[in-house]
């Protein structure tokens, strides 16, 4: 049976809520027809999906592997219904992605040359949404860093490049040539991505800036994110033995698109960085 994405959607929001009446709420629709559809759902899965008591909801072994699939297949059902929308307006358009410190210039204007008629367009895009944003079809590819969710995505490796420390004006280290990471084992460290105990989590670059002013601790960032942002409140430091950052191009891996391969083609033939 195919599943109804009208109650995929439901379930989602049950999920995440793990409240049926506050869900119902966010769909605005009333917790007995939310029961009944999500019911129905698992009728349809022939799988129960949660837990109920007077106390709590919790999902059951089916409920955690449907809402991992469930997210993924949500994502490419809106991808596809915005990429039909837009084809349906007319002119072409591309809208490319990147991530702090990547210079996308050269390689849009390389692909406008090529394909004058195509409207291209460039989007910041995050750590924790980088993605998302993929999936959704709010851009149709991207300059990433890793580390990266592959699920769903085509990568294309692009080039590397060695990291720096980034240090508060005045810090012991500031005035270092070079870095041993061991030099910043007592250091405390900001990072976007999966914290260790006592690390301050972050998610913009601009965070990072104001966080490693105040003092408020040190991270590694991309040489080329050096290079384009300088602070006289902040001095860099390179660091050789840190793991080079990994740029990639991404895009779904279910778009068969000529416009996303042909971009890809004229991003790999730029060298590292343009």
């Amino acid at each position: 049976m195919d599943l109804d994405l009208r109650k995929v959607r439901y379930f989602v929001t049950v999920a995440e809520l793990l409240h049926f009446g506050r869900a119902a709420e966010r769909l605005h629709i009333s917790q007995p027809v939310l029961s009944r559809q999500i019911r129905a759902l698992e009728k349809d899965l022939d799988a129960e999906l949660f837990l109920r008591d007077s106390h709590q909801v919790r999902l059951t072994r089916a409920g955690v592997q449907l809402l991992d699939d469930a997210r993924l297949l949500l994502a490419s059902a809106d991808a596809a219904r915005q990429r039909a929308h837009q084809a349906s307006r007319g002119p072409r358009r591309l809208v490319v992605g990147f991530r702090a410190g990547i210079v996308v210039t050269r390689a849009l204007r390389a692909f406008g040359a090529l394909h004058p008629a195509v409207e291209v367009k460039a989007r910041r895009v995050e750590w924790d949404d980088q993605e998302q944003l993929i999936l959704d079809g709010s851009v149709d590819l991207a300059y990433v860093r890793r580390p990266v969710r592959e699920e769903g995505l085509t990568l294309l490796p692009l080039y590397s490049e060695p990291r720096v420390a980034m240090l508060p004006e005045g810090h012991r280290l500031a005035g270092k040539q070079e870095l041993a990471l061991t030099d910043l084992d007592d250091e405390n460290w900001l990072r976007y991505a999966d914290p260790r105990p006592g690390d301050v989590p972050i998610r913009t670059i601009e965070e990072k800036f104001e966080s490693v002013a105040a003092g408020t601790g040190i991270t590694l960032v991309p040489h080329s994110v050096a290079e384009q942002y300088s602070r006289p409140d902040i001095t860099y430091v390179p660091v050789p033995d840190a793991e080079p950052d990994q740029v990639l191009l991404a895009w779904e891996s279910g778009r068969r698109s000529t416009l996303i391969a042909a971009f890809a083609e004229v991003a790999a033939d730029l060298p590292a960085g343009g």
